[in-house]
């Protein structure tokens, strides 16, 4: 009988990858969700100088000076990712070639909501709220497929408070401050690749499995001992889960400047907000073979304990410049850039406080991005408004080697169009169509570090393949002014 050998530092977890992130989504790069406004992606956020709605309060504060009596903006987003993945070579890190089918990961759709609320104190003074999603992310590959080794699952979860103030120094001048309030929520699983661990070992130190078989033998017999020794080589994979969530808090700041009746031109600001997201980890070797022992065994030899994880991030400050000009009393065209430090994430640390475990390591070294939009609206009726706009969008990764399918972003294109309609005095619709094109997207990311790697934790697997990402955008909001 062929012995094999489970060592004390088994299998990692990527708990990292998934809230890499944290920096810009579904629309926008990395993580953040693109659209926070209907009115925004009717003119693929073009509209920061344009203040049309308390909508502003994201884009720019300082537009809430623009805006008369109380308003309400209510709606939301719907995402329909349409995502694809050919693996063209993924291994474990003795090279053997994993296989496996990616299921459809991407949800069929998701909803994400906004809500902005402004009053008009007096001539120079007014106030606003605004709550809305600035990131979210959520793929499930399935635990079968040639990337399991990297990451099964992730689901991230972020929901922003924003109070603002905006105040009107003049006809030309004014200046908007709010304070965010953030809750960020993230999940994620990693299959654990047992069988590339005992294979690996099985040939360099079978000392353990002996003694356990030796054991399994005194105790229970050949015939136990014989299938415990047959459920070792042919064990399958553990899995890891992890959750973590916290509260974090930042500012924006705006300007806007009034040069004429139908120009102004605008700079806003949103600042970074640190995270540490804690929360439990989870190690399940139950599946590993139908041997109880076994897994047992297992679960023990890899030194793997339930525990607590901890990462901390440090989503990227945001600058953007922005102008809109009313051409005629029908046409109008804006335009914005902006730029996101996403250089602020390198490596990143998921640690395992309080056992020791040595931290996984994520390699991202991302670089800052900028966006660019156009937007044009034209006022077909007194009742209805038309939007339409473009937009290219730097993704913060920067080559294959360093693109986790964790978030399998790419440089897009934005199509939007869309529209307001004008039910009564007081109340009106927003409508909104977005079409995404991602450039396709290889990845061949390999973690450096192995389960035979000293302090740290990893499964050493190379992901390898393609993806190929397309995204529609539909979006509707209620508007209403008393």
């Amino acid at each position: 009988m062929k012995h094999t050998y489970l060592p004390l530092k088994c299998l990692p977890f990527v708990v990292a990858a998934a809230l890499a992130g944290m920096s810009a989504t579904a629309q926008a790069s990395g993580y953040r969700f693109g659209s926070q406004s209907v009115s925004g992606q009717g003119t693929a956020d073009a509209n920061g100088a344009e203040a049309s709605d308390a909508s502003t309060i994201f884009y720019n504060p300082a537009g809430l000076s623009r805006l008369d009596g109380t308003q309400i903006v209510g709606g939301g987003t719907l995402v329909l990712p349409h995502s694809s993945f050919q693996d063209t070579g993924s291994t474990t890190f003795t090279g053997r070639p994993t296989t496996g089918a990616a299921k459809d990961y991407a949800p069929n759709g998701v909803v994400a909501p906004a809500i902005y609320a402004s009053k008009k104190i007096n001539d120079q003074w007014t106030i606003g709220a605004g709550l809305f999603v600035p990131y979210g992310a959520k793929l499930d590959y399935g635990n079968q497929w040639s990337g399991r080794y990297a990451i099964t699952n992730i689901k991230l979860e972020a929901v922003a408070l924003n109070p603002s103030v905006a105040f009107k120094l003049d006809e030309h001048h004014s200046f908007g401050f709010g304070i965010t309030a953030e809750y960020m929520k993230a999940e994620l699983g990693q299959a654990v690749d047992v069988p590339g661990t005992v294979a690996f070992l099985n040939a360099h130190a079978p000392a353990a499995a002996q003694a356990f078989l030796g054991k399994i033998y005194q105790t229970q017999g050949p015939a136990a001992a014989q299938a415990a020794g047959l459920a070792l080589q042919n064990a399958g994979d553990g899995h890891a889960e992890m959750d973590g969530h916290d509260w974090g808090f930042g500012f924006n700041l705006g300007y806007l400047y009034q040069l004429n009746e139908g120009t102004r031109f605008g700079i806003a600001y949103r600042s970074s907000i640190s995270h540490k997201l804690k929360g439990s980890t989870i190690w399940d070797f139950s599946q590993v073979s139908n041997n109880a022992a076994v897994n047992s065994f297992i679960s023990s030899a890899s030194g793997k304990v339930n525990s607590q994880a901890l990462v901390e991030v440090r989503t990227p400050e945001t600058l953007s410049v922005n102008a809109f000009h009313q051409m005629d009393d029908k046409w109008a065209l804006m335009g914005d850039v902006t730029w996101s430090r996403t250089s602020r994430l390198q490596n990143l640390d998921i640690q395992f406080p309080p056992t020791g475990e040595g931290a996984e390591r994520i390699r991202q070294n991302w670089k800052d991005t900028y966006r660019i939009s156009l937007g044009t609206s034209y006022k077909y009726s007194d009742s209805l408004l038309l939007r339409a706009g473009i937009a290219h969008d730097q993704a913060p990764v920067q080559n294959d080697e360093l693109r986790h399918p964790a978030l399998p972003d790419s440089d897009r294109m934005q199509y939007s169009i869309g529209a307001n309609w004008k039910l009564n005095d007081k109340s009106s619709l927003d409508l909104a169509y977005s079409f995404l094109d991602f450039k396709d997207a290889g990845v061949n990311y390999t973690n450096n570090c192995s389960p035979v790697t000293p302090g740290c934790t990893g499964n050493g697997e190379t992901t390898k393949g393609l993806f190929k990402t397309r995204m529609q955008l539909l979006g509707v909001a209620y508007n209403y002014k008393f």
